[in-house]
């Protein structure tokens, strides 16, 4: 069986000379770096650094990963947004949010809606990360990957 697509199937371009592929993976690589952001503000400002060793301790994880957590969130979330080594940078961020599905999040059950927020929202977040490193940096990167 063959199936053959419509001459028109293509969709225009929303910019004039960035594909609407790259345009998708842009929106996606900055949100994920706006949303690692906000995450390593909160570790810094309002539960504080050493509250968030603590935190990590109380689960069970040693407190300086706490610092190298919050480094990678601020650094990554940096890196997403400019288009610095984005596929390099998403790959390297999944193994925080598998951490986040083990403790404190996966004890919770799936739906992030349960007491003490389940791992629904943490492992789409991780998908999300693959995701964009299958994309690669979209347009406006600073550095664009030669895939």
């Amino acid at each position: 069986m063959t199936y053959t697509t419509s001459a028109h199937a293509a969709r225009p371009a929303l910019i004039s000379g960035v594909t609407n592929a790259d345009l998708a993976a842009t929106i996606l690589r900055v949100s994920i770096g706006v949303l690692f952001l906000a995450h390593a503000w909160l570790k810094l400002v309002i539960f504080t650094p050493a509250g968030t060793a603590g935190f990590f301790e109380s689960l069970g994880f040693p407190g300086f990963l706490a610092y190298l957590v919050i480094a990678a969130e601020l650094g990554g979330g940096i890196a997403l947004i400019l288009g610095v080594w984005s596929r390099w940078v998403a790959l390297a961020l999944v193994p925080i949010l598998l951490g986040t599905i083990y403790a404190p999040h996966g004890a919770a059950g799936f739906f992030f809606s349960n007491q003490g927020g389940g791992w629904e929202f943490p492992a789409f977040w991780a998908i999300a990360l693959i995701v964009q490193a299958l994309l690669g940096d979209g347009a406006y990167a600073l550095k664009r990957a030669h895939a």
